[in-house]
């Protein structure tokens, strides 16, 4: 399995509808960070669908390095 590419080395701040369904980017490689452009076919990787509980301002993780997929957990501070 290929390793995720780091998209940014900060959180992408998104603003989410209630109930609706997004497809982070789990491989680094789109071009419509922090969303799925499908640019991980190929790869083993795989978006992940994300349906937000309420309204409002989310920091989705663009290192893809987080163990809170796909929220933010400062796991890029960490980064080199």
């Amino acid at each position: 399995m290929t390793e995720p590419v780091v998209a940014a080395k900060a959180p992408a701040k998104v603003t989410l509808e209630a109930g609706k369904d997004y497809w982070w980017c789990a491989c680094g490689r789109s071009a419509s960070q922090p969303f799925c452009d499908g640019s991980h076919k190929g790869t083993g990787l795989a978006p992940m669908k994300y349906t937000a509980q309420k309204a409002g301002d989310y920091w989705l993780c663009a290192c893809k390095q987080t163990h809170k997929q796909p929220l933010c957990d400062g796991t890029h501070k960490t980064l080199a």
